[in-house]
Protein backbone atom coordinates (compact mmCIF):
# COMPACT_ATOMS: atom_id res chain seq x y z
CA UNK A 1 0.00 0.00 0.00
CA UNK A 2 1.28 3.47 -0.79
CA UNK A 3 2.07 5.85 2.03
CA UNK A 4 -1.05 7.84 1.25
CA UNK A 5 -4.54 6.62 0.51
CA UNK A 6 -5.49 7.96 -2.91
CA UNK A 7 -8.22 10.54 -3.36
CA UNK A 8 -10.19 8.02 -5.49
CA UNK A 9 -10.14 5.48 -2.66
CA UNK A 10 -11.31 8.06 -0.12
CA UNK A 11 -14.28 8.84 -2.38
CA UNK A 12 -15.04 5.13 -2.74
CA UNK A 13 -14.85 4.57 1.02
CA UNK A 14 -17.11 7.56 1.57
CA UNK A 15 -19.71 6.23 -0.89
CA UNK A 16 -19.66 2.79 0.75
CA UNK A 17 -20.33 4.32 4.16
CA UNK A 18 -23.20 6.50 2.96
CA UNK A 19 -26.45 5.62 4.71
CA UNK A 20 -29.84 7.23 4.44
CA UNK A 21 -30.59 9.41 7.43
CA UNK A 22 -26.95 9.65 8.61
CA UNK A 23 -25.31 13.07 8.66
CA UNK A 24 -22.22 13.84 6.58
CA UNK A 25 -20.19 14.00 9.76
CA UNK A 26 -21.49 10.57 10.78
CA UNK A 27 -20.69 9.12 7.36
CA UNK A 28 -17.12 10.45 7.54
CA UNK A 29 -16.67 8.98 11.02
CA UNK A 30 -18.04 5.62 9.86
CA UNK A 31 -15.74 5.66 6.83
CA UNK A 32 -12.67 6.33 8.95
CA UNK A 33 -13.54 3.78 11.64
CA UNK A 34 -14.04 1.10 8.99
CA UNK A 35 -10.75 2.00 7.28
CA UNK A 36 -8.90 1.84 10.62
CA UNK A 37 -10.40 -1.45 11.85
CA UNK A 38 -10.02 -3.05 8.41
CA UNK A 39 -6.35 -1.95 8.44
CA UNK A 40 -6.67 0.02 5.21
CA UNK A 41 -4.69 2.89 6.79
CA UNK A 42 -1.02 2.41 7.59
CA UNK A 43 0.21 3.20 11.05
CA UNK A 44 2.73 6.01 11.21
CA UNK A 45 1.42 7.62 8.04
CA UNK A 46 -0.72 10.76 8.48
CA UNK A 47 -4.24 10.72 7.10
CA UNK A 48 -5.27 13.67 4.89
CA UNK A 49 -5.59 17.04 6.58
CA UNK A 50 -9.12 18.27 7.25
CA UNK A 51 -8.83 20.72 4.35
CA UNK A 52 -7.48 18.08 1.98
CA UNK A 53 -10.15 15.49 2.82
CA UNK A 54 -12.90 18.09 2.64
CA UNK A 55 -11.76 19.03 -0.88
CA UNK A 56 -11.60 15.35 -1.94
CA UNK A 57 -15.09 14.56 -0.61
CA UNK A 58 -16.70 17.85 -1.58
CA UNK A 59 -17.89 18.71 1.95
CA UNK A 60 -17.34 21.64 4.32
CA UNK A 61 -14.00 21.60 6.13
CA UNK A 62 -15.73 22.10 9.50
CA UNK A 63 -17.63 18.83 8.96
CA UNK A 64 -14.34 16.95 8.65
CA UNK A 65 -12.79 18.83 11.61
CA UNK A 66 -15.69 17.78 13.88
CA UNK A 67 -15.46 14.16 12.70
CA UNK A 68 -11.68 14.10 13.33
CA UNK A 69 -12.10 15.61 16.78
CA UNK A 70 -14.68 13.03 17.85
CA UNK A 71 -12.47 10.20 16.63
CA UNK A 72 -9.61 11.67 18.66
CA UNK A 73 -11.89 11.76 21.72
CA UNK A 74 -12.86 8.12 21.12
CA UNK A 75 -9.24 7.02 20.71
CA UNK A 76 -9.24 6.09 17.02
CA UNK A 77 -6.95 8.97 15.99
CA UNK A 78 -4.03 10.78 17.58
CA UNK A 79 -3.52 14.48 16.83
CA UNK A 80 0.14 15.51 16.67
CA UNK A 81 0.85 19.20 16.62
CA UNK A 82 2.08 20.48 13.22
CA UNK A 83 2.17 16.90 11.88
CA UNK A 84 -1.48 16.01 11.49
CA UNK A 85 -3.73 13.09 12.46
CA UNK A 86 -2.50 9.49 12.78
CA UNK A 87 -4.12 6.11 13.42
CA UNK A 88 -3.91 5.14 17.08
CA UNK A 89 -2.08 1.78 17.05
CA UNK A 90 -3.65 0.89 20.42
CA UNK A 91 -7.01 0.44 18.70
CA UNK A 92 -5.61 -2.60 16.88
CA UNK A 93 -3.64 -4.01 19.81
CA UNK A 94 -4.57 -7.50 20.92
CA UNK A 95 -6.14 -8.51 17.61
CA UNK A 96 -5.24 -11.87 16.09
CA UNK A 97 -2.80 -11.29 13.28
CA UNK A 98 -4.03 -11.99 9.79
CA UNK A 99 -3.32 -15.52 8.73
CA UNK A 100 -0.39 -15.91 6.36
CA UNK A 101 -1.05 -18.15 3.38
CA UNK A 102 1.14 -21.25 3.41
CA UNK A 103 1.39 -24.56 1.62
CA UNK A 104 0.40 -27.44 3.86
CA UNK A 105 1.42 -30.80 2.54
CA UNK A 106 -0.16 -32.71 5.40
CA UNK A 107 -3.43 -34.48 4.53
CA UNK A 108 -6.54 -32.64 5.59
CA UNK A 109 -8.21 -33.95 8.73
CA UNK A 110 -11.63 -35.51 8.27
CA UNK A 111 -14.48 -33.05 8.83
CA UNK A 112 -17.42 -34.06 11.01
CA UNK A 113 -20.26 -35.83 9.23
CA UNK A 114 -22.94 -33.31 10.09
CA UNK A 115 -25.67 -35.34 8.38
CA UNK A 116 -25.27 -38.03 11.05
CA UNK A 117 -25.13 -35.54 13.91
CA UNK A 118 -28.38 -33.65 13.32
CA UNK A 119 -31.08 -34.58 15.80
CA UNK A 120 -33.70 -32.61 13.86
CA UNK A 121 -33.72 -30.98 10.43
CA UNK A 122 -35.78 -27.76 10.74
CA UNK A 123 -34.60 -26.57 7.32
CA UNK A 124 -36.64 -29.35 5.75
CA UNK A 125 -39.92 -28.18 7.23
CA UNK A 126 -42.48 -26.48 5.02
CA UNK A 127 -42.38 -22.76 5.73
CA UNK A 128 -43.93 -19.62 4.33
CA UNK A 129 -41.42 -18.08 1.94
CA UNK A 130 -41.41 -14.39 1.01
CA UNK A 131 -38.89 -12.54 -1.17
CA UNK A 132 -36.49 -10.47 0.92
CA UNK A 133 -36.83 -7.66 -1.62
CA UNK A 134 -40.65 -7.63 -1.50
CA UNK A 135 -40.70 -3.83 -1.32
CA UNK A 136 -39.46 -3.68 -4.93
CA UNK A 137 -42.55 -5.46 -6.26
CA UNK A 138 -45.33 -3.35 -7.73
CA UNK A 139 -48.15 -5.32 -6.09
CA UNK A 140 -47.00 -6.90 -2.78
CA UNK A 141 -50.10 -8.80 -1.62
CA UNK A 142 -48.19 -10.44 1.20
CA UNK A 143 -49.03 -10.65 4.87
CA UNK A 144 -47.01 -9.61 7.91
CA UNK A 145 -45.00 -6.72 6.47
CA UNK A 146 -45.34 -3.12 7.49
CA UNK A 147 -46.20 -0.06 5.44
CA UNK A 148 -43.61 2.73 5.87
CA UNK A 149 -46.33 5.28 5.14
CA UNK A 150 -48.23 4.15 8.25
CA UNK A 151 -45.24 3.83 10.59
CA UNK A 152 -45.38 6.48 13.36
CA UNK A 153 -41.78 7.59 12.89
CA UNK A 154 -41.96 10.78 14.98
CA UNK A 155 -43.82 9.09 17.85
CA UNK A 156 -41.48 6.10 18.00
CA UNK A 157 -38.41 8.34 17.77
CA UNK A 158 -39.76 10.42 20.67
CA UNK A 159 -40.12 7.31 22.83
CA UNK A 160 -36.66 6.01 21.92
CA UNK A 161 -35.11 9.38 22.79
CA UNK A 162 -36.94 9.47 26.12
CA UNK A 163 -35.68 5.97 26.85
CA UNK A 164 -32.13 7.26 26.26
CA UNK A 165 -32.30 9.82 29.05
CA UNK A 166 -29.84 9.36 31.91
CA UNK A 167 -32.46 8.20 34.40
CA UNK A 168 -34.12 5.79 31.95
CA UNK A 169 -30.78 4.24 30.98
CA UNK A 170 -30.10 3.41 34.63
CA UNK A 171 -33.28 1.33 34.63
CA UNK A 172 -32.88 -0.67 31.42
CA UNK A 173 -29.13 -0.90 30.87
CA UNK A 174 -28.44 -3.49 33.64
CA UNK A 175 -28.98 -7.17 32.94
CA UNK A 176 -32.57 -7.93 33.95
CA UNK A 177 -31.66 -11.65 34.06
CA UNK A 178 -35.15 -13.24 34.17
CA UNK A 179 -37.16 -10.09 34.85
CA UNK A 180 -39.09 -7.83 32.47
CA UNK A 181 -39.50 -4.07 32.42
CA UNK A 182 -41.99 -3.29 35.20
CA UNK A 183 -43.45 -0.30 33.37
CA UNK A 184 -44.21 -2.36 30.27
CA UNK A 185 -45.82 -5.14 32.31
CA UNK A 186 -48.04 -2.53 33.94
CA UNK A 187 -48.99 -1.03 30.58
CA UNK A 188 -49.93 -4.48 29.26
CA UNK A 189 -52.00 -5.15 32.38
CA UNK A 190 -53.85 -1.85 32.34
CA UNK A 191 -53.93 -0.71 28.70
CA UNK A 192 -53.61 -3.73 26.40
CA UNK A 193 -55.28 -6.72 28.05
CA UNK A 194 -58.45 -4.96 29.26
CA UNK A 195 -59.34 -4.24 25.61
CA UNK A 196 -59.58 -8.00 25.20
CA UNK A 197 -61.45 -8.50 28.48
CA UNK A 198 -58.40 -10.12 30.07
CA UNK A 199 -57.24 -9.31 33.60
CA UNK A 200 -53.93 -10.59 34.92
CA UNK A 201 -51.50 -10.02 37.77
CA UNK A 202 -47.91 -8.94 37.24
CA UNK A 203 -46.75 -12.49 37.98
CA UNK A 204 -49.02 -13.88 35.25
CA UNK A 205 -47.33 -12.09 32.32
CA UNK A 206 -44.00 -12.83 30.66
CA UNK A 207 -42.54 -11.03 27.65
CA UNK A 208 -41.11 -12.84 24.64
CA UNK A 209 -39.28 -12.08 21.41
CA UNK A 210 -42.52 -12.09 19.46
CA UNK A 211 -45.42 -14.54 19.63
CA UNK A 212 -43.20 -17.06 17.84
CA UNK A 213 -40.86 -17.41 20.80
CA UNK A 214 -43.88 -17.74 23.07
CA UNK A 215 -44.96 -20.82 21.11
CA UNK A 216 -41.43 -22.25 21.19
CA UNK A 217 -41.13 -21.77 24.95
CA UNK A 218 -44.47 -23.46 25.54
CA UNK A 219 -43.55 -26.39 23.30
CA UNK A 220 -40.18 -26.77 25.03
CA UNK A 221 -41.72 -26.64 28.48
CA UNK A 222 -44.94 -28.63 28.05
CA UNK A 223 -44.54 -31.06 25.14
CA UNK A 224 -42.74 -34.35 24.64
CA UNK A 225 -42.89 -37.16 22.11
CA UNK A 226 -45.92 -38.55 24.00
CA UNK A 227 -47.89 -35.28 23.89
CA UNK A 228 -50.87 -35.01 21.55
CA UNK A 229 -51.52 -31.54 20.12
CA UNK A 230 -54.56 -30.51 18.13
CA UNK A 231 -54.02 -27.77 15.55
CA UNK A 232 -56.31 -25.99 13.12
CA UNK A 233 -56.20 -27.23 9.54
CA UNK A 234 -55.54 -25.03 7.64
CA UNK A 235 -53.55 -23.24 10.31
CA UNK A 236 -50.43 -21.30 11.20
CA UNK A 237 -47.42 -23.15 9.64
CA UNK A 238 -44.86 -21.95 12.20
CA UNK A 239 -46.96 -23.19 15.12
CA UNK A 240 -47.31 -26.54 13.37
CA UNK A 241 -43.56 -26.73 12.77
CA UNK A 242 -42.69 -25.73 16.34
CA UNK A 243 -44.95 -28.38 17.83
CA UNK A 244 -43.68 -30.99 15.34
CA UNK A 245 -40.16 -30.42 16.70
CA UNK A 246 -41.39 -31.82 20.02
CA UNK A 247 -43.97 -34.43 19.12
CA UNK A 248 -45.10 -36.43 16.09
CA UNK A 249 -48.59 -36.66 17.54
CA UNK A 250 -50.26 -33.72 15.80
CA UNK A 251 -53.96 -33.91 14.99
CA UNK A 252 -55.25 -31.66 12.24
CA UNK A 253 -58.70 -30.28 13.06
CA UNK A 254 -60.44 -28.98 9.89
CA UNK A 255 -61.93 -25.52 10.43
CA UNK A 256 -65.28 -24.26 9.17
CA UNK A 257 -67.04 -20.90 8.90
CA UNK A 258 -66.81 -20.45 12.68
CA UNK A 259 -63.18 -21.42 13.07
CA UNK A 260 -62.24 -24.49 15.10
CA UNK A 261 -65.25 -26.84 15.44
CA UNK A 262 -66.02 -29.04 18.43
CA UNK A 263 -64.49 -32.08 16.79
CA UNK A 264 -64.72 -35.45 18.54
CA UNK A 265 -60.92 -35.73 18.27
CA UNK A 266 -60.50 -32.95 20.82
CA UNK A 267 -60.81 -35.55 23.55
CA UNK A 268 -57.56 -37.15 22.35
CA UNK A 269 -55.57 -33.94 22.82
CA UNK A 270 -53.39 -32.71 25.65
CA UNK A 271 -53.19 -29.23 24.10
CA UNK A 272 -55.20 -27.50 21.39
CA UNK A 273 -53.77 -24.53 19.49
CA UNK A 274 -56.47 -22.10 18.36
CA UNK A 275 -56.72 -18.63 16.74
CA UNK A 276 -60.32 -17.64 17.57
CA UNK A 277 -60.21 -13.89 16.91
CA UNK A 278 -59.11 -14.16 13.28
CA UNK A 279 -58.41 -17.72 12.31
CA UNK A 280 -55.12 -18.17 10.48
CA UNK A 281 -55.35 -18.12 7.49
CA UNK A 282 -59.11 -18.04 6.81
CA UNK A 283 -59.71 -14.91 9.00
CA UNK A 284 -63.03 -16.32 10.30
CA UNK A 285 -64.04 -15.38 13.85
CA UNK A 286 -65.19 -17.98 16.35
CA UNK A 287 -68.72 -17.16 17.66
CA UNK A 288 -69.19 -16.55 21.35
CA UNK A 289 -71.33 -19.64 21.93
CA UNK A 290 -68.67 -21.87 20.34
CA UNK A 291 -65.99 -20.31 22.54
CA UNK A 292 -67.99 -21.11 25.63
CA UNK A 293 -68.66 -24.63 24.40
CA UNK A 294 -64.95 -25.13 23.65
CA UNK A 295 -64.06 -24.13 27.20
CA UNK A 296 -66.60 -26.55 28.61
CA UNK A 297 -65.17 -29.32 26.43
CA UNK A 298 -61.64 -28.49 27.67
CA UNK A 299 -62.81 -28.85 31.27
CA UNK A 300 -64.66 -32.08 30.55
CA UNK A 301 -61.86 -33.77 28.58
CA UNK A 302 -58.97 -32.20 30.52
CA UNK A 303 -57.02 -30.49 27.76
CA UNK A 304 -55.40 -27.04 27.69
CA UNK A 305 -56.08 -24.37 25.07
CA UNK A 306 -53.25 -22.28 23.62
CA UNK A 307 -54.94 -19.12 22.35
CA UNK A 308 -52.97 -17.10 19.81
CA UNK A 309 -54.89 -13.82 19.74
CA UNK A 310 -54.01 -13.38 16.10
CA UNK A 311 -54.76 -9.90 14.72
CA UNK A 312 -57.23 -9.07 17.50
CA UNK A 313 -55.94 -5.50 17.66
CA UNK A 314 -56.86 -4.92 14.00
CA UNK A 315 -60.61 -5.35 14.33
CA UNK A 316 -62.59 -2.75 12.38
CA UNK A 317 -65.98 -4.44 12.29
CA UNK A 318 -67.16 -2.46 15.32
CA UNK A 319 -68.16 -5.57 17.27
CA UNK A 320 -65.01 -7.21 18.69
CA UNK A 321 -65.46 -10.54 20.42
CA UNK A 322 -63.89 -11.11 23.85
CA UNK A 323 -60.76 -13.22 23.95
CA UNK A 324 -61.17 -16.87 24.81
CA UNK A 325 -58.99 -16.14 27.85
CA UNK A 326 -61.51 -13.60 29.12
CA UNK A 327 -64.11 -16.38 29.41
CA UNK A 328 -61.73 -18.81 31.12
CA UNK A 329 -62.71 -19.68 34.70
CA UNK A 330 -60.45 -22.67 35.27
CA UNK A 331 -57.05 -21.48 34.01
CA UNK A 332 -57.22 -23.74 30.96
CA UNK A 333 -56.27 -21.05 28.46
CA UNK A 334 -52.69 -19.96 27.81
CA UNK A 335 -52.96 -16.60 26.07
CA UNK A 336 -50.38 -15.36 23.53
CA UNK A 337 -50.35 -11.80 22.22
CA UNK A 338 -48.12 -9.58 20.11
CA UNK A 339 -47.32 -5.91 20.66
CA UNK A 340 -45.35 -5.37 17.47
CA UNK A 341 -47.03 -7.37 14.69
CA UNK A 342 -49.16 -4.53 13.34
CA UNK A 343 -46.72 -1.84 14.44
CA UNK A 344 -43.31 -3.08 13.26
CA UNK A 345 -42.77 -6.87 13.06
CA UNK A 346 -39.02 -6.38 13.25
CA UNK A 347 -39.29 -5.23 16.88
CA UNK A 348 -40.21 -8.79 17.94
CA UNK A 349 -42.17 -8.15 21.12
CA UNK A 350 -44.85 -10.55 22.36
CA UNK A 351 -46.13 -11.88 25.66
CA UNK A 352 -47.79 -14.82 27.39
CA UNK A 353 -50.57 -14.61 29.98
CA UNK A 354 -50.83 -17.77 32.06
CA UNK A 355 -51.05 -18.98 35.67
CA UNK A 356 -48.24 -17.63 37.84
CA UNK A 357 -46.61 -21.04 38.34
CA UNK A 358 -46.41 -21.57 34.57
CA UNK A 359 -45.08 -18.05 33.98
CA UNK A 360 -42.33 -18.66 36.55
CA UNK A 361 -41.17 -21.72 34.61
CA UNK A 362 -41.37 -19.85 31.30
CA UNK A 363 -39.15 -17.13 32.75
CA UNK A 364 -36.63 -19.70 33.92
CA UNK A 365 -36.61 -21.36 30.50
CA UNK A 366 -36.37 -18.03 28.67
CA UNK A 367 -33.37 -17.14 30.83
CA UNK A 368 -31.51 -20.14 29.41
CA UNK A 369 -32.30 -19.01 25.84
CA UNK A 370 -32.06 -15.21 25.69
CA UNK A 371 -32.44 -14.07 29.33
CA UNK A 372 -34.97 -11.41 28.28
CA UNK A 373 -36.05 -9.37 25.24
CA UNK A 374 -34.16 -6.12 24.66
CA UNK A 375 -34.71 -3.97 27.76
CA UNK A 376 -34.32 -0.82 25.66
CA UNK A 377 -37.13 -1.91 23.31
CA UNK A 378 -39.25 -2.83 26.33
CA UNK A 379 -38.83 0.62 27.90
CA UNK A 380 -39.39 2.42 24.59
CA UNK A 381 -42.59 0.47 23.99
CA UNK A 382 -43.79 1.14 27.53
CA UNK A 383 -43.44 4.86 26.79
CA UNK A 384 -45.16 4.36 23.41
CA UNK A 385 -48.14 2.83 25.22
CA UNK A 386 -48.23 5.29 28.14
CA UNK A 387 -48.18 8.35 25.85
CA UNK A 388 -51.17 7.09 23.89
CA UNK A 389 -49.26 6.55 20.65
CA UNK A 390 -50.21 2.89 20.40
CA UNK A 391 -53.95 3.56 20.67
CA UNK A 392 -53.69 6.31 18.07
CA UNK A 393 -51.76 3.99 15.77
CA UNK A 394 -54.38 1.25 16.05
CA UNK A 395 -57.09 3.72 15.06
CA UNK A 396 -55.09 4.82 12.00
CA UNK A 397 -54.37 1.23 11.02
CA UNK A 398 -58.02 0.23 11.41
CA UNK A 399 -59.07 3.07 9.11
CA UNK A 400 -56.38 2.30 6.51
CA UNK A 401 -56.95 -1.46 6.58
CA UNK A 402 -60.72 -1.14 6.33
CA UNK A 403 -60.26 1.00 3.20
CA UNK A 404 -57.87 -1.54 1.71
CA UNK A 405 -60.14 -4.47 2.61
CA UNK A 406 -63.08 -2.77 0.90
CA UNK A 407 -60.99 -1.98 -2.18
CA UNK A 408 -59.73 -5.57 -2.29
CA UNK A 409 -63.23 -7.05 -2.02
CA UNK A 410 -64.51 -4.75 -4.78
CA UNK A 411 -61.56 -5.64 -7.02
CA UNK A 412 -62.03 -9.39 -6.49
CA UNK A 413 -65.72 -9.17 -7.37
CA UNK A 414 -65.05 -7.18 -10.54
CA UNK A 415 -61.81 -8.71 -11.81
CA UNK A 416 -61.89 -12.27 -10.43
CA UNK A 417 -65.56 -13.33 -10.29
CA UNK A 418 -64.46 -16.97 -10.55
CA UNK A 419 -63.12 -16.95 -6.97
CA UNK A 420 -64.81 -16.91 -3.58
CA UNK A 421 -63.37 -15.31 -0.48
CA UNK A 422 -64.06 -14.89 3.22
CA UNK A 423 -65.44 -11.39 3.97
CA UNK A 424 -62.78 -9.37 5.77
CA UNK A 425 -63.89 -7.92 9.12
CA UNK A 426 -60.46 -7.33 10.59
CA UNK A 427 -56.79 -8.02 10.23
CA UNK A 428 -54.75 -7.48 7.11
CA UNK A 429 -55.38 -10.43 4.80
CA UNK A 430 -58.03 -12.15 2.71
CA UNK A 431 -58.41 -15.93 2.20
CA UNK A 432 -59.34 -16.74 -1.38
CA UNK A 433 -60.53 -19.96 -3.00
CA UNK A 434 -59.95 -20.15 -6.73
CA UNK A 435 -61.85 -22.24 -9.28
CA UNK A 436 -61.51 -26.02 -9.12
CA UNK A 437 -58.31 -27.19 -10.74
CA UNK A 438 -56.40 -23.96 -10.14
CA UNK A 439 -52.80 -24.54 -9.13
CA UNK A 440 -52.26 -21.63 -6.74
CA UNK A 441 -48.54 -22.42 -6.57
CA UNK A 442 -48.11 -21.95 -10.30
CA UNK A 443 -50.26 -18.84 -10.16
CA UNK A 444 -47.97 -17.41 -7.47
CA UNK A 445 -44.89 -18.15 -9.61
CA UNK A 446 -46.32 -16.47 -12.69
CA UNK A 447 -47.63 -13.56 -10.64
CA UNK A 448 -44.19 -12.94 -9.11
CA UNK A 449 -42.70 -12.69 -12.59
CA UNK A 450 -45.23 -9.91 -13.28
CA UNK A 451 -44.49 -7.97 -10.07
CA UNK A 452 -47.37 -9.47 -8.05
CA UNK A 453 -46.77 -11.29 -4.77
CA UNK A 454 -49.40 -13.66 -3.34
CA UNK A 455 -49.15 -16.55 -0.87
CA UNK A 456 -50.14 -20.06 -2.06
CA UNK A 457 -52.52 -21.73 0.37
CA UNK A 458 -51.08 -25.26 0.47
CA UNK A 459 -48.48 -24.25 3.08
CA UNK A 460 -51.27 -23.70 5.62
CA UNK A 461 -52.61 -27.26 5.31
CA UNK A 462 -51.01 -30.08 7.30
CA UNK A 463 -50.44 -32.33 4.29
CA UNK A 464 -50.18 -29.53 1.75
CA UNK A 465 -48.52 -30.48 -1.50
CA UNK A 466 -48.40 -34.19 -0.60
CA UNK A 467 -52.15 -34.64 -0.96
CA UNK A 468 -53.20 -31.43 -2.66
CA UNK A 469 -50.74 -30.78 -5.51
CA UNK A 470 -53.19 -28.49 -7.25
CA UNK A 471 -54.65 -26.78 -4.23
CA UNK A 472 -56.66 -23.73 -5.24
CA UNK A 473 -56.48 -21.55 -2.12
CA UNK A 474 -54.25 -18.51 -1.70
CA UNK A 475 -53.88 -15.59 0.71
CA UNK A 476 -53.82 -11.91 -0.21
CA UNK A 477 -52.26 -9.59 2.35
CA UNK A 478 -52.82 -5.85 2.20
CA UNK A 479 -50.78 -4.42 5.07
CA UNK A 480 -48.00 -3.22 2.76
CA UNK A 481 -49.76 -2.24 -0.47
CA UNK A 482 -51.24 1.21 -1.13
CA UNK A 483 -54.98 1.33 -1.58
CA UNK A 484 -54.62 2.91 -5.02
CA UNK A 485 -52.55 -0.08 -6.25
CA UNK A 486 -55.01 -2.81 -5.23
CA UNK A 487 -57.41 -2.63 -8.19
CA UNK A 488 -54.69 -2.78 -10.84
CA UNK A 489 -52.93 -5.61 -9.04
CA UNK A 490 -56.06 -7.76 -8.78
CA UNK A 491 -56.94 -7.05 -12.42
CA UNK A 492 -53.53 -8.30 -13.52
CA UNK A 493 -53.77 -11.32 -11.21
CA UNK A 494 -57.18 -12.18 -12.65
CA UNK A 495 -55.80 -12.17 -16.19
CA UNK A 496 -52.98 -14.49 -15.16
CA UNK A 497 -55.38 -16.87 -13.42
CA UNK A 498 -57.65 -17.10 -16.45
CA UNK A 499 -54.63 -17.72 -18.66
CA UNK A 500 -53.60 -20.63 -16.44
CA UNK A 501 -57.09 -22.12 -16.45
CA UNK A 502 -57.33 -21.82 -20.23
CA UNK A 503 -53.98 -23.50 -20.71
CA UNK A 504 -55.03 -26.33 -18.37
CA UNK A 505 -58.27 -26.90 -20.26
CA UNK A 506 -56.60 -27.03 -23.69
Amino acid sequence: MSSRVSAALWKQLFQLSAQGGMSLQGQIRQMLVSAILDEQLQQGVPIPSSRELADQLGVARNTVVLAYQQLVDEGYLIARERRGYFVNADMLAGRVARAVARVDTAPAAAAPDWQKRYVVRPSRQRNIVKPSDWQKYEFPFIYGQFDPALFPTADWRECCLKALSVMEIRDWAPDLIARDDDTLIQQIRTRVLPRRGVWAGTDEIVLTNGAQQALYLLADLLMSSRTTVGIEDPGYPDARNIFAMRTPRLIGLPVDGGGLPLDARLSQCDYVYVTPSHQCPTTTTMPLDRREALLRRAERDDFVLIEDDYESENNYSGTPNPALKSLDRSNRVIYIGSLSKSFAPGLRLGYVVAPAELVAELRALRRLMVRHPSAFIQRSFALFLSLGHHDALLRRLAHAYSQRAEALADALVRHMPEVSFVPVTGGASCWVRGPEGLDAGRLAQQAEAHGILIEPGDIFFMNGADQLPLHNHFRLGFSSIRVDRIDAGIAALGNLMRGLMTARAS
